[in-house]
């Protein structure tokens, strides 16, 4: 089954049906603000880290947002890379906007991403809902690893695994009366398949299909391990960072930071 042709259809198709005014507005918070587009916890941990003189990526970058506001930090360079066309053009045109032009975006499947990358990136980032797109994970951090220079920062804040078993608001298991039910098995390995378009961005509509995985904590950092990159810190949060807050701060893990290096 090739599904990054088949989710690079449902994205762009999903862009395509983009709510009024997605995205359009972004270069004025990156203008007027300090680190929009990241939560407190993570722009606490990227303050910390010094970007001056780097070079830093976003696979799977979206619109481009989380990038260029990365870029307040002094980086020399930015690089994003994202399966769908149009959302590229759009973080092209919000970079023009806010008057960056030391980002590069380019529209291509990240496991593709050309060997003149390969010990040049001192810093790639992924956040929310990236790495549920790739069904390999030890495939996507050795493309990750092949890019880093010795010593670079992977860094990933996503949704946390324990996500996969919450049923969501709107899905017939979801009881906002008994929000400790386990709707789903922890260790599923079938796909998740979606033909109702991309909710955060776009109108809901009979779209193609988007095809994703789930993955438990052990096999992203195992992954991470095997790609020849150390752990370095593993922090997790009882808050979500974009899908629900029905299950916020009631005893759960909803998301997490690891930051890795080669």
């Amino acid at each position: 089954m090739n599904y990054f042709n088949e989710n690079k259809k449902a994205w762009e198709e999903a862009f395509e049906h983009k709510l009024p005014g997605w995205g359009e507005e972004n270069y004025e918070r990156l203008m007027n603000e300090h680190l929009p587009f990241f939560c407190p916890d993570l722009a606490k941990e990227l303050e910390a880290m010094d970007f001056k003189g780097k070079t830093a990526a976003q696979f799977c970058c979206n619109n481009g947002r989380e990038l260029l506001s990365l870029m307040q930090l002094g980086a020399k360079e930015g690089y994003g890379f994202d399966i769908a066309e149009n959302i590229i053009g759009q973080a092209r045109d919000t970079a023009q906007k806010a008057e960056i032009d030391n980002c590069r975006f380019t529209a291509c499947n990240i496991l593709e991403i050309p060997e003149e990358y390969n010990n040049r990136f001192d810093f790639v980032m992924f956040t929310i809902g990236a790495i549920t797109w790739f069904e390999d994970l030890e495939q996507l951090f050795s493309k990750v690893a092949d890019c880093l220079r010795p010593g670079g920062i992977l860094l990933i804040h996503d949704y946390h695994p324990l996500m996969n078993m919450l049923a969501m608001p709107g899905e017939p298991a979801f009881d906002e009366k008994h929000l400790n039910q386990i709707a789903y098995s922890y260790f599923r390995r079938e796909p998740w398949i979606e033909n109702e378009g991309m909710g955060y961005m776009s109108e809901q509509y009979v779209s193609k299909t988007f095809t994703s995985f789930s993955h438990t904590m052990s096999d992203i950092i195992n992954a991470v391990c095997f790609s020849k990159m150390n752990v370095c810190k593993l922090n997790e949060y009882d808050y979500d960072i974009g899908l629900t807050e029905a299950y916020d701060k009631k005893g759960f893990p909803l998301s997490f930071l690891l930051i890795a290096q080669k």
